[in-house]
């Protein structure tokens, strides 16, 4: 019967051959559901990259740096002449213009030009041609080029935040200053270059945005994480080995799981107040240091160590620690010699996740009053370094935002760059080490 259907052409009802409706209705849900992951995803890959074509574009400019670039030699009887002087900056502001004039009439430049027009483009030139010759009085006599960096409003104009239509004179900058940029630009001695002073540099104060610098906030966090690190590692797998390999199952260690559990999802600005109320007006730490601000990292940060690692231990089969017992090791063997190593990959990702996050943090060291201090100066050593004040990146750029100056709204967005480069960083080096530690069962 069926081999006469077959032969006839005709498929009988329930064949595999033919999806039926349930079927046809199953695939079409199953379709759809993939759709909709397709879609979820390129939506978010459309938000990120949305999110890091604004930072880039707001950030980038705050990595080049305009500079005049001239030339000056300095004769003996010059110095001794601008030295003798009572206004002896003014006097190297004349020996600078006389040079300067000097070097337009070799490149053929012709432009009006004077001392207020120089200073409102360059800054105190004076001050930093005497400050050179008086560290270097080896360079007396002989040619010496100076790279002069402009000022705020100049370095607006190049990177657009300053037109001729929207200028209004003022004592910063004056549209006939712009003639003697556009002068100078085209006679390459005003020219752009990475800002290495930015990376390297210090915060200048609420006057020179073009002169902000991350570099003492970067190395106040770098202090901070080293607190963080030698402090939350060791005490927080301790504790998830205890918690996880060797405490009792009883009403304290539920709780104490709970609270673990809770301070992971506790509000930074919490441990914040808990800083400022137990290292600072208790016990009368130094407000500002990195110290005080990587005690306060490590109680935020433990949680998130001691929730990972308890998660890498129990995610070694038991299997590991009867084979160990059964040959006749003790626990503790058991533990630090078979599943310790193998709970390493995901302690250490773990860890560093923990310590990417509170290298973002701001919050708490608001309170702290790291957001309050200028870190014009970098520490003298390694103990200076934890004991003096200082900024960190999250503090240093909310101190830039929350300026009136577009310069430090720049900076602040070159800041986020160079913080989201260390995260970056920190979570390639977790996924390095996952995979160098990494065993596939």
């Amino acid at each position: 019967m069926s081999d006469q259907s077959a032969s006839n052409g005709r498929i009988s009802h329930g064949s595999l051959m033919v999806a039926d409706p349930r079927t046809k209705k199953r695939n079409a849900s199953e379709a759809r559901f993939r759709a909709y992951g397709i879609i979820a995803i390129s939506i978010g890959v459309l938000f990120l990259a949305s999110l890091a074509f604004s930072i880039l574009r707001s950030g980038l400019p705050a990595f080049t740096q305009y500079v005049a670039e001239l030339e000056v030699t300095l004769s003996q009887e010059d110095y001794d002449a601008a030295e003798s002087k009572m206004l002896k900056t003014a006097a190297y502001t004349d020996i600078f213009i006389q040079n300067f004039s000097d070097a337009l009439d070799e490149r053929g430049v012709e432009v009006a030009y004077d001392s207020d027009a120089i200073e409102r483009i360059l800054g105190k030139v004076g001050g930093d041609i005497r400050g050179h010759y008086r560290e270097n009085l080896d360079d007396i006599g002989r040619p010496v080029t100076f790279q002069l960096q402009t000022s705020s409003r100049v370095e607006g104009y190049f990177k657009g935040r300053v037109d001729r239509e929207s200028l209004v004179d003022s004592r910063f900058l004056v549209k006939t200053d712009l003639d003697i940029i556009d002068a100078l630009t085209e006679a390459d001695i005003l020219t752009s270059r990475f800002n290495w002073a930015f990376i390297k540099g210090t915060d200048a104060g609420v006057d020179n945005p073009g002169g902000a610098g991350i570099g003492a906030a970067a190395i106040g966090s770098f202090f901070m994480m080293l607190v963080v690190l030698l402090l939350s590692l060791p005490i927080g797998v301790a504790a998830s080995i205890y918690l996880e390999e060797f405490a009792p199952q009883n009403k304290f260690t539920d709780i104490v799981e709970v609270n673990i559990s809770n301070l992971a999802a506790v509000p930074s600005i919490v441990f914040g107040i808990l800083g400022l109320s137990v290292f600072i007006q208790f016990m009368h730490m130094p407000q500002s240091a990195p110290l005080v601000g990587g005690l306060v990292l490590t109680l935020m940060t433990l949680p998130t160590i001691i929730i990972s690692t308890r998660a890498s231990l129990k995610a070694v089969p038991p299997s590991i620690r009867d084979a160990a017992l059964g040959i006749g090791a003790s626990k503790m063997q058991s533990v630090f010699h078979h599943v310790l190593p193998l709970a390493m990959p995901g302690i250490l990702t773990g860890t560093i996740i923990g310590l990417a996050q509170a290298l973002g943090e701001s919050a708490p060291l608001l309170l702290i009053g790291m957001v309050g201090f200028v870190a014009r100066e970098f520490p003298d050593g390694v103990v200076s370094g934890f004991l003096d004040p200082n900024s960190a990146m999250p503090a240093q750029i909310y101190t830039w935002a929350a300026r009136a100056d577009a310069g430090f709204y720049e900076k602040a967005w070159g800041g986020i760059i160079v913080l989201l480069a260390f995260l970056l960083t920190m979570n390639i080096i977790a996924i390095i080490l996952r995979r160098r530690f990494e065993r596939r069962w």
